[in-house]
């Protein structure tokens, strides 16, 4: 009786490891040459970009930039079905650009497969799309399904503009602790808008959440000790003068503008 209920180890067949090592060989090899071929669709892409400032955005010029990254994207999305970022990028160009044989149709249902498949990219541009393109659907709830999934993923643009939601309290409740929330965590990814927000709401005096105060004194005085954390104070103003110093260094003219505002009223203080 004893024996029938003892179970017998499960042997694997002798060339089991074997093929699983091949199998995930192979989806490695895959996926490094998808990612390949979308680094090339991208550059050419940046080029575009880099220049449809000065022209007609149907330029004839452009046309074998666009035709060579969508044969890059499509090259890509053959190499590897389950890669979110070339249905991403191929998303992209069949809603925005004038490539030859651009469909939107085909540009939504690849952004919806991508959001839908975890992509954090595709999930911020299809909430973006959903609060502004939809004039007679009632999408709000949906943009804010998939802009919470990209927060989920940190995603900078997302936060920032899941910080604005709740700050203007726009189809959620009003809730200025989560708002900030999110633009601290934007801002420490280099959003230069997100830390513009952040510091115009220190200067006005906005009562900072208790996780962001522990945050700061913790990355600050980690070498001091306990009593030194304890006894530290925070600085509005000076939390202020670091997120300008972020929105700064991202190239944002409005950082430094508030920078020297900043340092004019330091200056005006001492001399007064």
């Amino acid at each position: 009786m004893l024996r029938q209920l003892i179970r017998k180890p499960h042997l694997r067949p002798a060339g089991f490891g074997l093929l699983l090592w091949k199998q995930q060989r192979e989806l490695h090899s895959r996926n490094k040459k998808a990612m390949e071929l979308i680094a090339k669709g991208w550059s050419a892409l940046k080029e575009v970009d880099r220049v449809i400032d000065y022209c007609e955005p149907n330029d004839r010029r452009l046309i074998p930039l666009l035709r060579g990254a969508k044969e890059n994207f499509e090259l890509a999305l053959e190499t590897d079905n389950s890669n979110t970022h070339a249905r991403y990028w191929l998303s992209k160009l069949h809603l925005k650009y004038h490539v030859p044989g651009a469909c939107k149709a085909i540009g939504a249902a690849l952004l919806v497969e991508a959001a839908d498949m975890g992509d954090p990219d595709a999930q911020y541009e299809l909430g973006c799309r959903l609060r502004v393109e939809n004039d007679y659907v009632q999408s709000d709830q949906q943009a804010f399904y998939y802009l919470e999934k990209a927060v989920d993923q940190l995603h900078p643009g997302a936060l920032y503009l899941l910080g604005a939601v709740y700050l203007t309290g726009e189809c959620v409740k009003k809730d200025m602790a989560s708002a900030l929330w999110c633009f601290h965590r934007a801002s420490e990814k280099g959003h230069a808008g997100a830390a513009i927000a952040y510091g115009s709401l220190l200067l006005q005096g906005v009562q900072i959440p208790e996780s962001l105060t522990k945050f700061s004194k913790r990355n600050s005085l980690a070498k001091k000790t306990r009593k030194d954390v304890e006894s530290l104070v925070i600085d509005p103003v000076d939390m202020a003068k670091k997120q300008f110093q972020i929105a700064a260094t991202a190239g944002c003219d409005l950082g430094l503008k508030w920078l020297e505002r900043l340092e004019e009223e330091e200056r005006r203080l001492l001399t007064g």
